[in-house]
C-alpha cells in the first residue's frame, strides 16, 4: 500500500478482457471439464471453452488440497493463452448481443468528455500542471512561464499509438533545470526512467530500466534516488520479486555504475524500501518494510561527509514518514502510540522514538496531513468527510479551512516558500473542482471548476449508518437521482474494498456518473479493513478478522434491500482488488444476495497469493497458508477459488488484465474456470482479459469506455432490463 511514496498495496482497480483453453500437457492427467451449452439470461447462450484439469495438489499441515487448474499460472505457456483467447472470444460475443450496449457506450464517451486539469505546481521558471482535453487516453503535462501561454511539457499520448504507454512519475531537480520521468508499458509494475533538460528537452545519459514500486527523489541538481527488485530470472509479470534496494543516479553515469545506498545485504532484507530527501537537501529518509503495514526508518544527514545512518524507529509495530524539516529539526508523520496518526517533531542528531515530541497530537479523527508555504494543513476524516484545519510548524492552530460542502478535499501541499497553495473538492455528485489557497489570509477562491454533462443538481448523495453483524455501526454513502423510488427495483452497485489502511472517501466519477444516468444507485460503505477510522479499524478486518470485511459488505446489501432501495433481483457487487476478494468472498458465501457478480483484478487465491511478485508484502492484512495450521484454515475458509461449489451463483463477470503484475491474472483465470465447472442454473460466468493493460494506473480512456460498456451493459442485462427505456 503506497501509504507514502514507499508503500504498493492492490490499489484500487483496472478491468479487463477474456480467456481459453486446449488439450492438456503430456505430464499432467487428462480429465477435464466439460463444455457446457447453457441458457443464460434473455436466451443469450454461452458455450464455455472446454477448461483441462490437472492432479496438482499441496499438501499444508497434512491436510492435501487439490488445485486442478494451476496450470493457468504459467502466464508465459502457449496453452494458457490459447484459454485466453478463446475466453475472451465468448465474452465478446455475450456483449455483442446486449441491445443497448453502444447506448451505453455513447453515454459514458460524453459525460468522459470533458476538460480535466490538476492542480498546478512550481518548478524553476515554470509552472507546470497535467491536463485532459477529454478523449485524450493519456494526460498531457503542460507549463507556462511568468502567465504566459501554456506550453506542452510531455505528451504520454506520442509514447504509443494506442496509449498503452503511460506516464508513471515525473520529479525535477533542485533548480527545475532537470526532470526525470518513469514510463509503465501495458500498465505493468516495471517502469523506465528517462532523465531530460527542461529547456532543451534533450535526454540526458541513457535511460534506467527495470525499476519497479519506486518514487524519484532529486538532490539538488546532481543526481536522484530510487528503488527496485533484481529482475526475475522467470517471469516478470507474475515471479516473486522480494528484496527492495535503494540505488543513487547520478547525472551523466550509466545505470551500472549507480551507487548502492541500502538493501543491498541479507541483513537488510525488505520488500519496500524507498527514500525522501528533504527540501534543503540535507537529509536522506529511508523507510524500509516487509509489509504494506509498518516500517523501519533510517536517516542520512548529507551535508555531513560520509556520515552514517542514524536510526529513527527499528521495529515494524507502526508507520513512520518525513512530512518536512526545519534547520536541524525533522517533521514526521506517525501512528506510533497513535492509531489516527499525529504529527511529531524530533532533532536530526537522536532521532529515535523516545525523543519524539508531539506537534499535531492524535485525536478521535484520522488524520492525514501535508505541508505549504510553511505551515502544516491537518486533513481529517469525520465519518469520511473532509475537514481542513492549518497549523505552524510549533503546533499552533492558526484557522479552519472553510469548505465548499460535505465531501473529500486533498491536494494541500507545495514549497516552504510558496504563498498560495492548491486542494481539490468532489463527492459523487461534485466534479473534481480546484481551489486557490492564500496560505496568510485563508481565503480559498475557485481555480478551475470542469465544465460537465452532468447535472449533479439532480442528484442526492446521503451518509446512513446501518448495523453490522456484530453490532459495528458502520458508514455509508448512497448516491441516486432525487426522483428515484424506492420500490426495491431500482439497479443498484454496492461497491467496496475493506483493507489495507485505505478510506474511500466521497469523490467523482465519470463512470460512476454514467450508472447514475442510467437510473442506477451507487452505494459505497467504508468498511472494517479500511482507515476511516484509524489503525484499530483497518486491523479489525486482518487476518483472523477478515471475515468482519465480508460480513460488513453483507450488511450493507441487506440494509439496501431492508430499506427498499433495491432487491437482490437488482443488486450488483462490484470491487476490485483486495475489492476483488471481497467481491469473490461474499458472493461464495452469499450466493443469493445479489444478481450480478463484479469481482475485478481480485485477489481469490488465498493459499498462492504471496508467492507471486510482490505478494508476500500483504501478509499483514492476510496471513499466509504456511503461517500456522490456523492461519492456513482460515484462509482456505474464505478462499474464493476454494470454496465454489454446486449451486447457483450470480451472473458474475470477472475482469482483470493481461499485464497485471500487481495481482497476478491468474487468480482470475483459476476462479473463472471453477465457476464455470460448478455453476448451476442459468446465470452466465465470464472474464474479461483486457490487453496490454495492468492493475489499473495508466488505463487509456478508450479502454475505460469500452470496459464500462461492458460492464453496465452486462450488469443491467442479466437484471432483467431489455431496453434502457425501462429505466
Amino acid at each position: 500500500m503506497q501509504k507514502t511514496l514507499l508503500k504498493f498495496s492492490l490499489g484500487a482497480a483496472a478491468l479487463s478482457f477474456v480467456l481459453a483453453c486446449t488439450p492438456g500437457q503430456d505430464n499432467e492427467s487428462q480429465s477435464k471439464v466439460d463444455a457446457p451449452q447453457q441458457e443464460t439470461s434473455k436466451d443469450i447462450s454461452v458455450t464455455y471453452p472446454v477448461t483441462r484439469k490437472s492432479d496438482v495438489v499441496d499438501t499444508y499441515f497434512g491436510q492435501e488440497v487439490a488445485d486442478p487448474y494451476r496450470w493457468l499460472e504459467d502466464d508465459r505457456s502457449e496453452e494458457t493463452g490459447e484459454w485466453v483467447k478463446a475466453q475472451n472470444e465468448v465474452t465478446q460475443s455475450y456483449f455483442q448481443q446486449i441491445p443497448y450496449r453502444e447506448e451505453i457506450s455513447a453515454l459514458v464517451r460524453e459525460l468522459i468528455n470533458y476538460e480535466r486539469i490538476s492542480a498546478p505546481f512550481k518548478q524553476g521558471e515554470y509552472t507546470y500542471f497535467y491536463k485532459n482535453d477529454g478523449l485524450q487516453n493519456q494526460s498531457v503535462v503542460y507549463r507556462q512561464k511568468d502567465g504566459g501561454e501554456p506550453e506542452v511539457f510531455i505528451d504520454p499520448n506520442t509514447f504509443s499509438e494506442d496509449g498503452t504507454v503511460s506516464l508513471a512519475g515525473l520529479a525535477f531537480s533542485e533548480d527545475g533545470s532537470l526532470a526525470s520521468y518513469q514510463t509503465s508499458t501495458g500498465g505493468s509494475d516495471w517502469r523506465t526512467v528517462y532523465v531530460i533538460d527542461t529547456e532543451s528537452m534533450e535526454q540526458i545519459g541513457d535511460s534506467l530500466v527495470d525499476v519497479k514500486f519506486s518514487g524519484m527523489s532529486w538532490y539538488k541538481n546532481e543526481g536522484f534516488y530510487y528503488s527496485s527488485y533484481d529482475k526475475p530470472a522467470g517471469s516478470e509479470l507474475s515471479e516473486k520479486t522480494d528484496q527492495h534496494k535503494l540505488y543513487y543516479h547520478k547525472i551523466g553515469t550509466p545505470q551500472s555504475e549507480d551507487l548502492k545506498v541500502f538493501g543491498h545485504t541479507e541483513d537488510e532484507k525488505h520488500r519496500y524500501v524507498g527514500a525522501q530527501v528533504s527540501e534543503d537537501n540535507r537529509f536522506l529518509f529511508v523507510s524500509a518494510a516487509n509489509s504494506t503495514s509498518g516500517n523501519r526508518a533510517f536517516l542520512k544527514d548529507l551535508s555531513k561527509e560520509n556520515s552514517g545512518w542514524l536510526t529513527v524507529k527499528d521495529d515494524i509495530a507502526s508507520d513512520v514518514y518525513m512530512l518536512t524539516s526545519k534547520d536541524d529539526t525533522l517533521f514526521l508523520v506517525t501512528n506510533e502510540n497513535a492509531p489516527n496518526t499525529k504529527v511529531v517533531s524530533v532533532k536530526a542528531d537522536n532521532p529515535s522514538v523516545e525523543n519524539w515530541q508531539d506537534v499535531v497530537p492524535e485525536t478521535e479523527n484520522v488524520l492525514v496531513p501535508s505541508t505549504a508555504g510553511g505551515f502544516i494543513f491537518a486533513e481529517y476524516m469525520v465519518d469520511a468527510i473532509s475537514k481542513v484545519y492549518q497549523y505552524t510548524l510549533e503546533g499552533e492552530q492558526v484557522r479552519s479551512i472553510e469548505l465548499p460542502g460535505l465531501g473529500n478535499a486533498g491536494s494541500f501541499g507545495g514549497k516552504r516558500d510558496d504563498e498560495q497553495t492548491y486542494y481539490t473538492f468532489t463527492n459523487y455528485t461534485t466534479p473534481t473542482t480546484i481551489y486557490e489557497l492564500d496560505i496568510q489570509s485563508g481565503a480559498s477562491k475557485v481555480y478551475n471548476k470542469p465544465a460537465t454533462q452532468f447535472d449533479g443538481s439532480q442528484y442526492v448523495s446521503k451518509q446512513v449508518f446501518y448495523t453490522s453483524k456484530d453490532g459495528t455501526k458502520v458508514p455509508m454513502m448512497i448516491t441516486h437521482h432525487k426522483d428515484t423510488e424506492l420500490n426495491g427495483k431500482n439497479p443498484t452497485i454496492l461497491y467496496g474494498y475493506g483493507g489495507f489502511n485505505i478510506s474511500l472517501n466521497p469523490s467523482f466519477s465519470s463512470t460512476v456518473a454514467a450508472w447514475l444516468e442510467l437510473g442506477g444507485v451507487y452505494a459505497v460503505p467504508n468498511i472494517r479493513g479500511g482507515g476511516e477510522y484509524g489503525k484499530a479499524w483497518h486491523q479489525a478486518g486482518t487476518q483472523m478478522q477478515k471475515q468482519n470485511v465480508f460480513d460488513d459488505f453483507i450488511a450493507a446489501a441487506e440494509y439496501l434491500i431492508q430499506e427498499n432501495y433495491t432487491s437482490s433481483q437488482y443488486l450488483a457487487l462490484r470491487g476490485g482488488s483486495n475489492g476483488g476478494l471481497l467481491v469473490g468472498a461474499v458472493m461464495t458465501q452469499r450466493p443469493e444476495l445479489a444478481q450480478v457478480a463484479l469481482p475485478a483484478v481480485g485477489v481469490l487465491d488465498m493459499l498462492r497469493y504471496h508467492t507471486f511478485t510482490a505478494g508476500a508484502g500483504w501478509a499483514y492484512d492476510y496471513g499466509t497458508s504456511e503461517q500456522s495450521k490456523e492461519m492456513f484454515e482460515y484462509l482456505k475458509g474464505y478462499s474464493p477459488v476454494h470454496n465454489v461449489k454446486g449451486v447457483e451463483y450470480p451472473a458474475t463477470l470477472v475482469t482483470t488484465a493481461d499485464h497485471d503484475d500487481r495481482v497476478v491474472p491468474a487468480h482470475s483465470f483459476k476462479f473463472a474456470a471453477t465457476l464455470q465447472e460448478y455453476q448451476q442454473g442459468s446465470n452466465p460466468t465470464l472474464i474479461r482479459i483486457e490487453t496490454d493493460a495492468g492493475h489499473g494506473a495508466g488505463t487509456p480512456i478508450s479502454k475505460t469506455i469500452e470496459q464500462f460498456a461492458d460492464i453496465y451493459g452486462f450488469t443491467l442485462w442479466n437484471m432483467g432490463i431489455e431496453s434502457l427505456d425501462e429505466l
